[in-house]
């Protein structure tokens, strides 16, 4: 539909934009409106925040659209209230009779390119008010803009029905693999006594208490550790492969199905390495550290780069029992996390060797991990939903927002645009 008009959020919205208050305005006793500095506060739909400012600068009226517009530019969530808002955000909610809010996040969500690109060349990516004014949307009719929106909506309450199970397989997992990698499974299917209940059945390590019956390793005794390195991309062809090759931005879940580099065995013999299918890799240096620990087992065999490690567990120590190991103690290798000069978290690979692992009987370990495959296949079934419906969406939202596709709706003159 080559004729379909533009024309600036502005026509169709008020936009407001935030202003920092002083710490002085600022309180956690619930006095004014919850304050919203940027979109570190946004939730999957809506936001939260624990601090108040009172008197309000600038508010974001309830139903309104809150839009990040410092780094990472174009984030939204939906108000479900009145907010204070900061420099870091802004807001915008349809004109009464002009426009629908929800059809107007899609379209500015459709045309993020647009705030993106004028975010860069300055020392921290932002946009200004008249960025936020002009963004680009598509002039529909009213009744037309709704029926888009309906549909964008529906597709959106599926995500939103997607992630939450994610989110509460996630919580079960994280419950399932304390109680399974501190009390194991007896061959009957049942979890062993909590201590405090059977304390004969445990002892004191360095790690806390584990049974009996199991061994303590440290890491460096109970696995075979693999540096990766990067080839060099002056040799272009190194880089036209097959074999993947991975780094710290691929590694977002526990089963890893593709990354966005491959280069081939040659490339991955001189400069890097190739580990078997089943090596666990986890994050050892970069950014990613501050605030997660990947842990990925390989689905085949990868190259990957000197942020990362591969490694390999010892026998009788199983890789996929140790991959869980791993996540389920987060918390710890986070904390043992420092940072270099150029602020890059890092592990003292040192101080990581000496940490120690619980390593039960390899039949014990096979239930461990026959119980924790269930939990995190449904995960990944979830995850696996979640990311066909976004593509879906996008695809939809370019359909239905350029005028590709025609939108019928009650009014046959309204599909005229």
């Amino acid at each position: 539909m080559s004729d379909l008009a533009f024309a600036p959020l502005a026509r169709f919205a008020d936009v407001v934009m935030g202003q920092s208050p002083g710490a002085d305005l600022c309180n956690t006793e619930e006095r004014g409106l919850p304050f919203l500095q940027g979109c570190a506060e946004f939730g999957a739909l809506h936001p939260h925040s624990d601090v108040y400012c009172s008197p309000p600068l600038r508010v974001a009226k309830a139903g309104s659209v809150l839009i990040s517009v410092r780094a990472p530019v174009g984030t939204m969530n939906y108000a479900d209230q009145n907010y204070c808002i900061g420099r870091g955000l802004g807001a915008f909610m349809a004109k009464p009779g002009v426009s629908s809010t929800v059809f107007l996040k899609h379209a500015v969500e459709l045309n993020s390119a647009y705030l993106h690109r004028r975010s860069q060349g300055s020392t921290f990516a932002a946009v200004s008010t008249d960025d936020v004014k002009t963004v680009p949307i598509p002039v529909f009719k009213p009744e037309k803009q709704e029926k888009i929106a309906s549909i964008l909506s529906g597709i959106d309450t599926a995500i939103e029905k997607a992630e939450a199970l994610i989110a509460k397989y996630q919580q079960i997992k994280a419950g399932l693999m304390h109680d399974l990698l501190t009390r194991g499974v007896l061959p009957n299917g049942q979890l062993r006594p909590p201590r405090e209940q059977a304390p004969e059945l445990y002892q004191e390590t360095a790690i806390g208490w584990i049974p009996k019956d199991w061994d303590a390793k440290t890491l460096r005794t109970a696995c075979d550790w693999y540096s990766g390195g990067t080839p060099s991309k002056r040799n272009e062809e190194w880089w036209k492969g097959t074999l993947p090759w991975l780094s710290p931005k691929d590694m977002k879940h526990f089963e890893l199905a593709d990354t966005e580099d491959h280069v081939t065995r040659e490339a991955a013999i001189f400069g890097s390495r190739i580990a078997p299918k089943g090596s666990v890799f986890i994050v050892v240096r970069g950014m990613i550290l501050a605030h997660s620990f990947p842990v990925v087992v390989n689905s085949a065999e990868f190259s990957f780069n000197q942020d990362v490690k591969a490694v390999i567990g010892r026998a009788p120590l199983m890789n996929r029992y140790l991959a869980y190991w791993f996540v389920a103690n987060t918390d710890l290798f986070l904390k043992k996390t420092t940072e270099s000069t150029h602020g890059t978290k890092r592990f003292d690979l040192n101080d990581l060797y000496k940490i120690d692992i619980g390593v039960p009987a390899e039949s014990e370990q096979l239930r461990v991990i026959a119980r924790l495959d269930v939990i995190e296949g449904r995960i990944k079934t979830e995850i696996l939903r979640s990311d066909k419906l976004k593509k879906q969406k996008s695809g939809l939202m370019h359909d239905l927002l350029t005028g590709k596709v025609h939108v019928k709706v009650e009014d046959p003159e309204a599909g005229n645009g």
